[in-house]
């Protein structure tokens, strides 16, 4: 099968200016991380806040990266549907790309991969860099991980463990909800960048591989696509697989200075109605 080659007008340059929706998302971001830091008001909801926006945040940069690759990849049509604007709401499904992930998070406490942004394959002229476009979300989501866990392979930020019973804070003990809440956001990015780059059809992982498959195992790989939440849900809760996952998960956020028991305050306090 052919295709012309695609004709492409000059991208207006707002194409690229952030989306007051983006925008407010970072506002309360940002706002609710200076709450968390003061203690301002009741902390379990700003910790709530901050956790669930810094994850949107993500969320939308993951899709963002794909785009923006794809569109220096030969696809300019992501312009076009306002992907490079950083607005969830353009996604091809926003109830996939931004509001299960964000349910998983609050019940679960996983950074479950969303839907993608439509990317039109057939403008990409190279697999290294259909590739890349998909691999370009979980490296968007290592890069958070590293950015976030920063202050804690530096010592800036505690340590916590739990000793008798009693929890004991290594390094300086002020502002712990808000380095709780931080270490658990990391936490989160590394668990998007580990399920990302599982080799599962529909997941940022199979379409990194899919490219250089022949044209008879992409069709069929394609088929399974829409099924890959189903098999990655099931692969995690209910087989020996979810343990491996969450050992190598706690294995790297231990290297990168975040202690497990720091992470899991932070979920817990990001649950604000299940405590008081």
């Amino acid at each position: 099968m052919t295709y012309d080659e695609p004709v492409h007008t000059s991208t207006p340059r707002h194409a690229f200016v952030p989306s007051p929706v983006f925008v407010g998302i970072v506002a309360v971001f940002v706002v609710s991380g200076w709450m968390t830091w003061a203690g301002f008001g009741n902390v379990r909801v700003d910790v709530f806040l901050f956790i669930v926006a810094g994850w949107l945040v993500s969320l939308c940069l993951h899709e963002y990266a794909h785009a923006l690759i794809g569109y220096f990849s030969g696809d300019h049509t992501v312009a076009e549907r306002g992907y490079l604007k950083l607005n969830p709401l353009k996604y091809t499904s926003p109830l996939l790309s931004i509001v299960l992930p964000v349910v998983v998070v609050i019940l679960g406490g996983i950074g479950l991969p969303g839907g993608a942004v439509w990317v039109d394959h057939r403008y990409i002229r190279s697999r290294a860099k259909d590739s890349l476009i998909s691999a370009a979300g979980p490296l968007t989501n290592l890069i958070l991980a590293l950015v976030l866990a920063f202050p804690f392979l530096i010592g800036v930020g505690p340590t916590l463990d739990l000793v008798g019973g009693q929890f004991v804070a290594g390094g300086s003990g002020d502002h712990l909800e808000f380095w709780a809440a931080l270490a658990a956001l990391a936490f989160l990015q590394v668990t998007a960048t580990i399920l990302n780059l599982l080799p599962i059809p529909g997941l940022d992982g199979g379409s990194i591989l899919a490219p250089w498959m022949s044209p008879a195992y992409q069709r069929a790989w394609n088929l399974f696509a829409p099924y890959g939440f189903i098999l990655l849900f099931l692969l995690l809760w209910q087989t020996r697989v979810g343990d491996y996952f969450y050992d190598l998960v706690f294995w790297i956020t231990d290297k990168l200075g975040l202690s497990e028991v720091l992470i899991q305050v932070g979920l817990e306090l990001m649950r604000f109605w299940s405590g008081s």
